[in-house]
């Protein structure tokens, strides 16, 4: 259940994006280019810190 509610918020977010985009006219492309890119930084930046944990947890584990 908890994957199909991030499922159901991420695709509202992927709405308003577009709504967003199709009703700020010309200035949509560079809009929806720069929420998209900020989306992906944000993951980015979470993904390298979830592969730092990782990383972290691994080096501490007894051997």
């Amino acid at each position: 259940m908890k994957t199909l509610g991030q499922f159901v918020v991420f695709l509202l977010v992927a709405v308003l994006a577009i709504l967003l985009g199709v009703i700020l006219g010309d200035y949509a492309p560079w809009y929806f280019a720069w929420l998209v890119g900020t989306v992906m930084l944000v993951l980015v930046a979470a993904a390298g810190g979830a592969w730092l944990d990782v990383q972290d947890a691994d080096a501490e584990a007894p051997r």
